[in-house]
This record gives structure tokens, sequence and C-alpha cells, in this order.
């Protein structure tokens, strides 16, 4: 084995563990994560929630030796002075266990997990549950730790489920991901966008990053004046890629400036041949309320998370 396949596959026997111990964790906001670490003095783990949920920090004792040295090799641990940390964190989806980066996610690579994840397989589950029609062949853009993918591929157990990503580190925990779950209808490509998959698709499901950020980390930013670029893109790219009947479902924010929506602006002249039909919703009027403080931000009044789902009729 490779020294890559041996690390997802210490990764994939911890998470195996974790789920065999009862594990549980529900990932919240990146602020109140902050404002739980505030609480404590000096934050330091005393169970696996807080070494693979909370990413304290933890005593070497917390975790088995041999355990602890299959971990360390594989770079899932790392040492930091007396204590170790976890690189990666394991956050609860129903029955499914996810990795990702753990917190606080400032790597350009960081692979990320939180609340947007739950409203997006929400938005998902309720469209699979609205739809009769067969999903042959779905695709989850920019797919981060695969939720996506990971719910399409429970659902629909005869799907060819794909998972693409620009980030590689993505690609692999979607892998370990889909592989802890049982799931063997997903694969994972490398792909921006589309650009490097063929064919159509009944449906095409994308959460992607909406913000600005002045850091232009990947899973974050969306480009853009206000963070929409990429999504616009992915909207437009996906249209001619849906078969006859096919869906895309596209979860992402937007940045409401003076009352109006640059996104659903942006979209709209895509949308308006009679070959689709579509529907658009504000899911949470506001959410991420501290990035208005931030430069880029000063006449957004608001951060909506949005749905839009359309569907090609001819």
């Amino acid at each position: 084995m490779s020294a890559q396949q041996l690390a997802d596959r210490a990764l994939l026997n911890l998470g195996r563990g974790l789920k065999e111990s009862g594990y549980r964790f529900i990932t919240p906001t990146p602020l109140t994560h902050e404002r739980v670490y505030q609480r404590l003095a000096a934050p330091l783990a005393t169970d696996l929630r807080d070494v693979f949920g909370w990413s304290m920090p933890f005593d070497h004792t917390l975790l088995p030796e041999a355990f602890r040295e299959e971990l360390q090799q594989a770079d899932v641990i790392e040492k930091h002075d007396s204590l170790w940390r976890s690189a990666v964190r394991w956050s609860s989806l129903d029955d499914l266990l996810f990795a990702h980066s753990a917190y606080p996610t400032t790597q350009s690579d960081a692979v990320f997990f939180g609340p947007d994840s739950y409203r997006f397989a929400q938005v998902i589950e309720a469209h699979l549950q609205q739809r009769f029609e067969p999903v042959k062949r779905a695709v989850d853009i920019g797919c981060g730790a695969g939720v996506g993918a990971l719910v399409i591929a429970r659902a629909r157990h005869d799907a060819q489920v794909l998972a693409v990503d620009i980030n590689p580190r993505a690609l692999r925990m979607t892998a370990v991901n889909a592989e802890l779950a049982g799931l063997a209808n997903i694969s994972a490509y490398h792909s921006d966008v589309l650009a490097s998959v063929e064919g159509e698709f009944d449906l095409i499901v994308a959460n992607p990053p909406y913000m600005n950020d002045d850091r232009q980390r990947a899973y974050r930013h969306g480009g853009g004046a206000l963070g929409e670029q990429l999504s616009v893109r992915i909207a437009g790219e996906s249209l001619g890629r849906l078969a006859l009947g096919g869906s895309l479902v596209l979860y992402t924010g937007v940045a409401i400036v003076a009352g109006e929506d640059p996104f659903l602006a942006a979209v709209k002249p895509l949308l308006g041949s009679d070959a689709f039909g579509w529907t658009y919703r504000e899911l949470d009027p506001d959410v991420f309320g501290e990035e208005l403080a931030k430069p880029g931000y000063e006449r957004v009044e608001r951060i909506a998370v949005v749905a839009l789902t359309v569907t090609r009729l001819g």
C-alpha cells in the first residue's frame, strides 16, 4: 500500500471504531464552536467527542497506544508540545458519519462540514421524496466531505453517483466516508465543476462556497463581488447536462443588498426558456451575521441561504 492508502485505511478504521463505540457529534457553526471554547480556561479533551468533535487537545492516555500509533503514522493525529490533536473531525448526519477537517478550518485545502451540510442534505432528501422517476446517474459538484453524494447513494441504491471536486483531500475523505457507510455506488473524480466528467445526469446537486473570503480558501470563497460567482457558474454549466426530466438542486448562500438578491438576478436569464421549470426559496433569511463586519460586506444587509431547483422539461 502507498502512504496515502495507509492513511486512508487508518482513517477508515478510526471511523469504524467510532461507529462501534456509539460516537455522535452534531457540528455547530464556527462562531458557536469558538464560544464553547471561550467557556474553558484551557480546553482539554476528556472523551472521544472532545477529541474528534470539538477538536480539543488530548493526553496520550485517552487513546489506546496501538491505535494512537496507527493514527500518528497516518498524520490523523499530531503532537503539539506535550499534548495531541486530531487533524480530522467526525460529524454525524442521521446514521452516517463524515470525516472532515478539524476546527479551525484554516488550511487552503480544508474540507468543511457544518450547519449548511445538514440543510443541504434536507433539501436533497425532500427532492428525492417528491421524485418518482428513476435516478440512474447523479453528481455532487464540489462534493467536500461527500454529503450530497452519500445522501443520494443511500436513497437510490441503483444510481451511479459521481462526487467531483478540485480538492484532492475532499475526494479522499468522500471515498473514506462512502466506504464507511457501505455505499459502493459512489465514485470520486477530480473535476472543476463538470469539466472532467461526461454525459447527462438525472440529478445534479451542489452546495458551493458562497462567502467573500479574503484568503480565497477554496472551501469558502465563492468568487465575484459577494461570493456568488461559483454558484452562478454551476447553475449555468449544469443546465446543459441535465437529462430529460433531470433536476439541478443547488443550495447556496446569497448576500442581500438593499433588498435585492444578486444570485437570483444572475440566474433568471438562464431559466427563461420553456425547456425548464424551476423553484427558488429562502431556507433561512439570516446566517453568518458575523461576516457583515468584514471588508467587502459594507453594503450587505443579510446573508440568506437559498435552494434553487431546476428541472429539464424538454
